[in-house]
């Protein structure tokens, strides 16, 4: 057995006996320990790995089924996707549980327990980090009424039209709509799962899923094969969601809706959250109206509002890219929204060296932190901005 192999069985050993979220993990990695130490550390029950994880492991620690789930994974015609693999979407999972960990997020500090990675993803289908590199979460009610299935389905396909990877959790409802158009407009869509991958869940999804699969989409999970859907997972799966994508929609949600926490989780990890306004008399709108009343949501009623908001390329009409492709620098490209913050930054020979931290830039830009972040990280990729630790300057 070569160090890949051990290492992969590693990983799965960690993914069955220490069901994630966990910070004990975490912590223990992020401090430099080697997954195959931490491994070692939690079966001869060492001292070092903290009374937190030992105690959390105590009833499972002896579960050796690491070879067999790989293979169930793999006759499956999945894989262990793990932090030594390319296809791990580091950049997204640093910009998501980096802001959780930041300390200006009052969610992430309300669940400061599960606002951390995945230990491992289960995965069938397409490379994760190409998908989710430029994708937008679409969530909702499971009770869809008329109004949510056209709305969704007019959304979806606009951003589809554009490029944009779908991210939902294949429930019924809002999450089957949205993953049927995409399909329906010959997108890609990820379906992230509360349960093992050789669990189909809900069950008439089972064709819906192998779809999704053969146009090159992916199924993901942070549970290995053979675990349940149970009501605690979708909650941990709902931070997935929120993580994989730049930002979240909720199309219709009640007082109540589940699709309300992946809202939260969007706002706690960074990502832009958005809100499709509803009939005043339907109920399954009234946990969209909260959102955007209190300003924990952005309005938006289309795809190009979303494009917008993520500054997306092609956020702009057919006569404004024709424009573009002219424009005599970047920043003429800019959308409104990057412009503000760009604007807000000092510049590189500006006095102020030190530059500005994000929660700066969003006041001065009048703009909502996560999404501020979001396009800081977007400016920093194309090289316009530059990030010295937790201070941002133009390039």
């Amino acid at each position: 057995m070569n160090e890949n192999d051990r290492r992969r069985l590693a990983w799965a050993y960690l993914s069955r006996v220490v069901e994630g979220p966990n910070a004990h993990v975490q912590a223990l990695l992020n401090a430099g320990h080697d997954v195959e130490r931490v491994v070692w550390g939690i079966k001869h029950r060492e001292a070092w790995i903290g009374e937190g994880l030992l105690r959390q492991t105590r009833s499972r620690w002896d579960w050796e089924r690491s070879a067999e789930d790989l293979a169930a994974v793999s006759a499956l015609g999945g894989r262990l996707v793990t932090p030594d693999d390319r296809e791990w979407p580091h950049a997204e999972f640093d910009h998501a549980f980096g802001f959780a960990q930041s300390g200006k997020s009052e969610h992430a500090r309300t669940y400061q327990e599960d606002a951390v990675q995945p230990h491992a993803l289960w995965v069938r289908g397409g490379m994760l980090a190409g998908l989710c590199d430029h994708s937008v979460g679409v969530v909702g009610t499971r009770a869809i009424s008329r109004y949510g299935m056209e709305a969704t389905r007019l959304l979806v396909s606009g951003l589809v039209e554009h490029h944009w990877v779908i991210v939902s959790g294949g429930a019924l409802g809002v999450d089957t709509v949205a993953h049927e158009q995409v399909i329906a407009s010959g997108g890609a869509t990820v379906v992230v799962s509360a349960c093992g991958l050789d669990r189909v869940y809900p069950a008439r999804n089972a064709g819906l899923f192998d779809r999704i699969l053969a146009l090159g989409g992916a199924l993901v999970s942070e549970y290995p094969p053979g675990v349940a859907p149970a009501r605690h997972r979708f909650l941990t799966r709902n931070r997935l969601v929120a993580a994989l994508s730049q930002g979240v929609v909720v199309m219709e949600a009640g007082w109540r809706s589940g699709a309300l926490n992946t809202l939260t989780w969007a706002s706690g990890l960074g990502r832009v959250a958005m809100a499709v306004p509803g009939p005043i008399t339907h109920i399954n709108s009234l946990g969209c109206h909260e959102r955007i009343k209190d300003g924990r949501a952005q309005l938006v009623a289309s795809a190009d509002d979303v494009r917008a908001l993520l500054g997306a390329v092609g956020a702009l009409d057919s006569a404004e890219q024709y424009e573009l492709q002219f424009a005599a620098s970047p920043i003429q490209g800019l959308s409104r929204s990057e412009m503000r913050v760009f604007d807000a930054l000092p510049a590189e020979s500006s006095a102020d060296e030190t530059g500005l931290d994000a929660e700066s830039v969003a006041q001065e830009s009048g703009l909502p932190l996560p999404l501020t972040v979001h396009v800081l990280v977007d400016l920093a990729k194309r090289g316009l901005v530059v990030r010295e630790g937790v201070m941002w300057r133009r390039g």
